[in-house]
């Protein structure tokens, strides 16, 4: 199964202590983009899978998964030229971000919403990564993700 989700890639970052109800503590994602993150990679997956459809079977994966996960990130505009040029990336532009956000985090936030989507049963059926990579965002690739599943 491929699934290209299109949106600003958002990691699940730590949670943020807000009190107590009913004698327990109330948490909070302390990132408030990675909610629109996961709704976008839901809809992806869903629309992937057709599961929007009348009459539609979910058909989620069981036992054992690889999965290929490759995030596009918006380029800084330092990576570009000036002037004229300004459309044009420098020579030294490089192709991997090693900034923030953590590809494990970005990773997190996107297994979370495959569960919530219904692709698998539990994140912990990803067994392998073929890929798992963050690169800059180009013309071919947009800012997001492209992910495929497969049985393992």
């Amino acid at each position: 199964m491929r699934i290209v989700v299109h949106g600003t890639p958002a990691p699940q970052g730590s949670k943020k202590f807000v009190g107590m109800r009913a004698g327990h503590a109330v948490l909070v994602e302390s990132s408030k983009k990675v909610g629109p993150w996961r709704k976008a990679v839901k809809d992806a997956a869903t629309t992937a899978m057709r599961w929007d459809q009348p009459g539609a079977e979910i058909p989620s994966f069981s036992g054992p998964l690889r999965v290929w996960m490759t995030f596009y990130l918006v380029r800084p505009k330092n990576h570009y030229r000036d002037g004229k040029f300004s459309h044009l990336l420098r020579d030294d532009a490089p192709i991997h971000p090693t900034v923030y956000p953590d590809v494990s985090k970005l990773a997190r936030s996107t297994e979370d919403a495959l569960t919530d989507a219904g692709v698998w049963f539990d994140d912990a059926q990803v067994v392998a990564y073929a890929i798992l990579e963050k690169r800059y965002a180009t013309a071919e690739n947009a800012p997001g993700a492209v992910i495929t599943i497969e049985k393992f």
